[in-house]
């Protein structure tokens, strides 16, 4: 059941593996699972077209994936073909499928550019050494040998294993495009900071927006740095993005990736505001002494921590520590052992 009291959760029941729920007229949630620790299912969405069907966002690589997604065609589709397929962000659980759909129906890719492009970048860029930048950036972090060892076994193939091939055309869409799917218009809302270029769906008509990660009932999506832009600040462009969603009327019903469909647009858009402020305030605490990222990593997670879980949320670390060094809350030095440290600016301190 929901655990969040404060929104509302009009949908009753949900849709098992493989079957459809409608949830507007023509609009349908499809369910898969995903093997992501806390997440275990991704909500996908399915469109009646006249001539067939538009589906949103396609599930992880999977044989049994796959297997469901030709149950849904031949029973649930009416064997009516899929005549597009929409993605709203690169991330393997949203795009890992579009290849075999795409291919199986000749149907398009229609994503925005910035997520095409790093889709495809990532699944091409696989290999079986890590590269040297790659170690560099999680030594200055503070990763001892052993870490990095165990992270040098992982490989640097991990999303090309995700996703089938990204086809290699795209039909591209942006914020403000109005694309009319199943009779009716639905605008495209850009976020930014979980994914580079993530479009949402907003259907006025209907009062349905297809939120993807941007806004999720239980959780906030992940929020990270990561070595390929190292001096990134996601979490200011993700808070920043919630400007787009407030316009949207109250009694919006958000239809999210995780978790179930939800009325409460802008009471869940404070809460994650405020959740990030929150840890934002700790760490300014915190780091009135030198830290490094992993020193800060027990102020954001109050739950132990295995090592591949470290290497995510360090991400979560640095995207909230280059937030206040932005904001020139912290300031970020290079030690003489090779390690970036953190520390109260002066103004804060006397501030405290």
């Amino acid at each position: 059941m929901p655990d969040n009291p404060a929104l509302s959760y009009p949908i009753t029941g949900r849709p098992e593996v493989a079957e459809l729920l409608e949830v507007g007229p023509g609009i349908y949630w499809i369910r898969m699972p995903i093997p992501i620790p806390g997440l275990e299912f991704i909500n996908l969405w399915a469109i009646r077209e006249d001539d067939g069907w538009t589906v949103v966002d396609t599930g992880t690589k999977s044989s049994k994936i796959q297997g469901w997604w030709r149950t849904i065609f031949a029973e649930a589709f009416g064997s009516q073909p899929v005549k597009r397929v929409i993605c709203t962000h690169f991330h393997p659980d949203h795009v890992g499928q579009a290849g075999f759909i795409c291919d199986l129906f000749n149907a398009p890719l229609w994503m925005t550019l910035t997520d095409w492009t790093f889709g495809r970048m990532l699944s091409l860029e696989a290999a079986s050494d890590v590269p040297d930048y790659v170690m560099a950036f999680y030594r200055r972090i503070g990763f001892g040998e052993e870490a990095l060892a165990s992270f040098r076994e992982r490989g640097f193939n991990n999303f090309a294993k995700s996703v089938e091939p990204v086809p290699t055309q795209f039909h591209r869409i942006a914020g403000g495009d109005s694309i009319d799917i199943g009779g009716h218009d639905w605008k495209v809302i850009i976020g930014r900071g979980h994914s580079h270029e993530h479009a949402s769906l907003w259907c006025p008509d209907l009062g349905l927006l297809i939120a993807g990660d941007m806004i999720l009932p239980r959780i906030s999506p992940h929020i990270g740095v990561y070595p390929g832009e190292p001096e990134a600040n996601p979490l200011k462009l993700f808070l920043d993005s919630f400007d787009s969603f407030r316009p949207l009327p109250a009694d919006t019903l958000v239809l999210p990736s995780h978790g179930d469909p939800f009325v409460g647009l802008h009471t869940r858009l404070d809460q994650v505001e405020s959740h990030h402020e929150t840890r934002l305030t700790a760490l300014k605490a915190f780091c009135a002494e030198p830290r490094t990222a992993l020193d800060v990593l027990p102020v954001l997670f109050k739950r132990p921590l295995d090592m591949k879980h470290t290497f995510m949320a360090i991400g979560e670390g640095l995207a909230h520590l280059h937030y206040l060094a932005a904001e020139g809350s912290i300031e970020r030095s290079l030690g003489s052992d090779g390690i970036y440290r953190y520390r109260r600016t002066a103004v804060q301190a006397s501030a405290a």
